[in-house]
């Protein structure tokens, strides 16, 4: 499967799904004007991915990074969605490990990420940034 690598914008976030070296990245603001038309693909990618590597031995886990600096509550929905496949995939038996940044001083980002965790039913690693 090809990687997906999308350039930040000042309203969508770069992406940097590698599946050869099992890294994939989200980082920068989501605040799309249209969050659906950014975030299907990016889904749709993901459910493709998640649908090749099932059933497959994989000994390496998928390592997923999440940092953004902002999101609105519409691209909150779409990102917890990408939280459900990777929770499936999780269940599926490829090891899912998720990092989610926050600044130092962010302590809503941290409790979105608490909440986002406990919502997908993957724990989080939080690894915080130095503002």
């Amino acid at each position: 499967m090809e990687k997906l690598t999308l350039a930040p914008t000042l309203n969508t976030p770069s992406i940097n799904f590698d599946p050869i070296g099992n890294k994939f990245a989200l980082k920068g603001e989501s605040r799309p004007e249209n969050v659906r038309n950014f975030y299907l693909p990016i889904l749709e990618w993901l459910e493709k991915f998640a649908a090749e590597i099932s059933g497959k031995d994989s000994s390496a886990p998928l390592d997923f990074s999440f940092n953004f600096e902002y999101f609105n509550s519409t691209s909150a929905k779409y990102i917890l969605d990408i939280f459900k496949i990777l929770n499936s995939i999780n269940k599926a038996g490829s090891e899912v490990k998720v990092s989610w940044h926050y600044e130092e001083d962010d302590e809503d980002m941290y409790e979105v990420g608490m909440e986002m965790s406990r919502m997908a039913g993957i724990p989080f690693e939080y690894v915080v940034e130095e503002s």
